[in-house]
C-alpha cells in the first residue's frame, strides 16, 4: 500500500501515518526542524528539513545576526582607547612679561618663591612651580599649565601694583619736560624709576626706591656734585655703593636692602637702585655737573 506524498512509508499502519501527519502539522505551526520518522538520505545520516512558516526567523535572533551564531556567541566590541590631551601650558621657562610677574606674585602670596616679581620665568619660579605641583598632587613639570594656574587663582587674590612691582620693573613714566635737554638723570616717583636721558634720549632705565615717611628724598632739579664708588654713610655707617651725590647727604647708589627686601624697605632720603650692573654702567657714565630732576 502506498499513500502519496509518503513514500518513505510504505506498510505502515493507518494510526501510524496519522500521528506522522499530526506532527509535521505541529512542528510546522512551531517554526522547529525535524525529520520524518526514519527518514535517510542514504548515507546512514540523518537529513534534518526545516518546516516553518515563510519569513520567520529563529526566536532570539536579531535581523543582523550571522546564521549559526546565537547572541550569546556573539564577541563582545573591543573597547576603544581613550587618549588625554596635555593640559595647555600657560607659562614657561623664558617666558617674561605682566603675565609672568602676576605668575610670580601669586607664587609669593602661597609662599612657595621669595624673589621677584621680575617678570622673568627663570629657574627660582619654575623650583617654586614645581613645589607647588608636588603639594598638590600634580605632575611636577615646573611648567605652568592650565589645571595648575586654575589652581593657584583659587588660592590667591589678584595682585595690586605694589606686589606686582615689588622688586622694581614697573614702566617708566614719561619723562619731565625738564629731563628733554642735556644729560640728566630724570627720576619720576610715580612709577619710582630712573631715566639715565642725553639731549631727549633715554640711554637706560632702572627701578629705584626713595626715602621712608620721615626721611624723604627732595623733589627739585639739582646736580651732581660729587661721585663715591666705595662710599659708606659717616651717619647710618651703612655702605652705599656707586654713590652720586646731589642734595646735601641724598645721593643715587646702589642698595643691598632693596635688592633683597625690595619696596619692602626705604632709604634715608636716597635714591636706591636694585640692579648693580645698571647703576655700575651709570656711575661710570655721569659726570659731575650732570643734572638731575626729581619729580611725580
Amino acid at each position: 500500500m502506498k499513500v502519496s506524498g509518503y513514500s518513505g512509508l510504505v506498510g505502515r499502519p493507518a494510526g501510524a501515518l496519522a500521528s506522522a501527519a499530526v506532527l509535521v502539522a505541529l512542528t510546522a505551526l512551531c517554526g522547529c526542524t525535524v525529520r520524518p520518522p526514519d527518514a535517510a538520505d542514504g548515507k546512514g545520516n540523518d537529513s534534518p528539513v526545516h518546516v516553518g512558516l515563510p519569513h520567520s526567523r529563529t526566536p532570539g535572533r536579531t535581523p543582523d545576526d550571522k546564521p549559526g551564531r546565537t547572541p550569546a556567541q556573539t564577541p563582545a566590541p573591543t573597547p576603544s582607547v581613550v587618549e588625554t590631551t596635555p593640559p595647555h601650558i600657560v607659562f614657561t621657562r623664558g617666558d617674561s612679561g605682566t603675565g609672568v610677574r602676576e605668575l610670580q606674585a601669586r607664587l609669593r602670596q602661597a609662599a612657595w618663591l621669595f624673589d621677584g616679581p621680575t617678570g622673568t620665568y627663570d629657574d627660582l619660579t619654575a623650583q617654586a612651580v614645581k613645589g607647588f605641583q608636588g603639594k598638590r598632587g600634580l605632575p611636577q613639570t615646573g611648567e605652568t599649565d592650565a589645571v595648575t594656574w586654575q589652581r593657584l587663582l583659587r588660592m590667591t587674590h589678584e595682585p595690586g601694583k605694589w606686589e606686582l612691582y615689588l622688586m622694581g620693573g614697573q614702566p617708566a613714566a614719561a619723562p619731565d619736560p625738564r629731563c628733554l635737554t642735556g644729560r640728566v638723570l630724570c627720576i619720576s616717583k610715580t612709577s619710582r624709576t630712573l631715566r639715565w636721558m642725553i639731549d631727549g634720549r633715554t640711554v637706560s632705565t632702572m627701578s629705584v626706591r626713595f626715602g621712608a615717611q620721615y626721611t624723604p628724598t627732595r623733589e627739585g632739579v639739582f646736580q651732581i656734585y660729587w661721585k663715591s664708588r666705595h662710599h659708606v654713610s659717616t651717619l647710618y655707617h651703612s655702605p652705599m655703593p656707586y654713590a652720586m651725590f646731589f642734595s646735601g647727604g641724598q645721593a643715587v647708589h646702589y642698595s643691598y636692602d632693596f635688592a633683597a627686601r625690595g619696596y619692602a624697605g626705604g632709604s634715608h632720603g636716597c635714591v636706591n637702585v636694585r640692579d648693580e650692573a645698571a647703576v655700575s654702567a651709570l656711575f661710570a657714565q655721569v659726570r659731575n655737573g650732570d643734572k638731575v630732576v626729581v619729580y611725580w
